[in-house]
């Protein structure tokens, strides 16, 4: 059994927690928290399971670490604090553990990673001989291994193109929804997220990977965007009120550009209402989906829906990626020490999984 660690409990970790208790080859030894309210509560509790686990959680992530865990499921989030996530994670890899997380997106591409995010992460890889693998849904498995996958049943492949298409009124995330997104915020305030080269340091590396994976060369990566604003006032459940007038959805793009066309796709269509932008892509059921289209002979489309925690797409999502990522873990401690992406690590079947009863 090899020993891992849950840092972070909140929308990843909950789902971090119930993953590595139900892996047949990790056994959950510690959880590491930021919130003083939820030290020494048990991580079964944390987890939304109904029972404990028997492993209370602590906010000394020195202590942890010094104890020399196999693995560390990283789930803290990196969206509003990319340096504090990057100290976390280092640490845990110079403690020589693997680690695993979604939160650091620029190392998702750890080959195009600017220098400040790769080269500390090397640097701990050599003082401790741990790993590291980042990795999502969207960026993530929507755009890498599920893509290349399908392209692979065409005869020919004229484009590929990626979705996400989400209601994120289920996000329950103010932080990044309403200020890296720039939902219910004025429309003539730029939100971060779509600033100029934001959309390609998030996603530009799952266009360069799925480039490399089909042996083409890109030209450049090109960004556009589109915005629309509320025409009422909405109330969602999970993160208050949205005022009329204020952004509603925004659409935009990451385009890997082949010989002067948009060959390689990313699109991201998201709403905090269903009632904007009706003209846009919309879901199946209007909450959320990811989506791929390979145009080529024959066309392939494919659209995936995840639910979780009473039906929650958001929470499927994210039960998805923490899926993508601690089953990976025991093929990285076999692995040899290093920087690893989604084109190095197999995504396998759920082997010793299959009828075992849910936590």
């Amino acid at each position: 059994m090899i020993p891992t660690v849950v840092w972070g409990t909140g929308n990843v970790g909950r789902a971090a927690i119930r993953a590595v208790e139900a892996h047949p080859a990790l056994v959950l030894t510690a959880v590491i928290v930021h919130n003083p309210g939820k030290v020494g509560r048990d991580a079964g509790e944390l987890a939304g399971l109904d029972r404990r686990l028997g492993v209370a959680a602590t906010d000394d992530a020195t202590a942890v670490l010094a104890a020399r865990p196999a693995a560390v499921v990283y789930a803290a989030s990196g969206d509003v604090r990319p340096d504090d996530a990057l100290t976390d994670i280092t640490r845990a890899i110079a403690a020589g553990a693997v680690v695993v997380s979604p939160a650091l997106y620029p190392l998702y591409d750890h080959r195009g990673a600017p220098p400040e995010f790769r080269d500390p992460v090397l640097a701990a890889v050599a003082e401790g001989g741990g790993s590291l693998f980042a990795s999502g849904v969207d960026p993530g498995w929507g755009n890498d291994v599920l893509p290349l996958l399908l392209s692979g049943l065409g005869s020919t492949v004229d484009a590929i193109r990626c979705q996400e298409i989400f209601d994120y009124s289920t996000y329950d995330q103010p932080d990044s929804v309403r200020h890296l997104v720039g939902m219910g915020q004025p429309m003539d305030q730029e939100p971060m997220m779509l600033m100029p080269s934001v959309p390609t340091m998030v996603w530009g590396g799952q266009v360069r990977m799925m480039a490399r994976a089909l042996g083409v060369e890109l030209d450049e990566i090109r960004e556009t965007s589109e915005r629309r604003a509320l025409d009422a006032t909405v109330t969602t459940r999970t993160m208050g009120e949205f005022e009329a007038g204020t952004q509603g959805a925004i659409r935009f793009e990451v385009q890997g550009i082949v010989e002067g066309e948009p060959r390689i796709v990313i699109e991201h269509v998201t709403r905090i209402h269903p009632s904007c932008a009706p003209d846009w892509p919309t879901p199946p059921d209007g909450s959320g989906a990811h989506r791929v289209v390979i145009e080529g002979r024959p066309r392939i489309e494919v659209t995936v829906e995840c639910t979780d925690e009473d039906d929650n797409r958001s929470a499927g999502g994210n039960a998805t990626a923490v899926g993508r990522l601690v089953g990976a873990i025991d093929w990285l401690v076999e692995a040899e020490p290093g920087l690893y992406d989604a084109l190095d690590v197999p995504l396998r079947p759920a082997v010793g999984k299959l009828g075992r009863k849910q936590p």
